[in-house]
């Protein structure tokens, strides 16, 4: 899908705030509700807007430290990366998981409650499925994190 001017402005908006009136977000982009509500509509069946979710303060609910994981293996069969991607999905302290080029297999973002939590993620996980090699880097410092894509 081609996106014009207007949906751009659509979606920076509706990535600031998903869940603006249709009033509210005609008037920041300069178009009628019903123009506004056909866009949307428009963007969302071509796949552009996945879907609207609540982005929660990890610290209000109690998952303060956020761990990045590097995991790297000795096994790339089919079979294996099916098995790891089923218990990276299963496990709910895991927020995203990339398979990587280079030296490192897969880089894995979670959140978890304190040090006791990452081990039990950390069991859970190296029981799920052989590993070659797990390291985990703890966040210390948020500077930017972001849903929001450049437009």
């Amino acid at each position: 899908m081609e996106l014009d001017a207007i949906d751009r402005r659509i979606l920076r908006q509706l990535q600031d705030n998903s869940d603006p009136s249709l009033d509210t977000l005609g008037e920041a982009i300069g178009l009628s509700r019903n123009a506004c509500w056909r866009r949307i509509k428009i963007l969302t069946e071509a796949g552009v807007i996945k879907g609207k979710v609540a982005l929660l303060d990890a610290d209000a609910i109690g998952l303060p430290l956020a761990v990045i994981i590097q995991v790297r293996t000795d096994n790339h069969t089919k079979e294996w990366s099916a098995k790891f991607a089923r218990a990276a999905k299963a496990l709910p302290q895991i927020q995203s998981v990339y398979r990587m080029s280079g030296d490192l297999d897969y880089l894995i973002r979670a959140r978890v409650k304190d040090m006791k939590d990452y081990d039990r993620l950390y069991q859970k996980l190296t029981a799920s499925v052989p590993l070659a090699d797990v390291s985990a880097s703890f966040v210390m410092e948020e500077i930017k994190d972001t849903t929001a894509l450049p437009l």
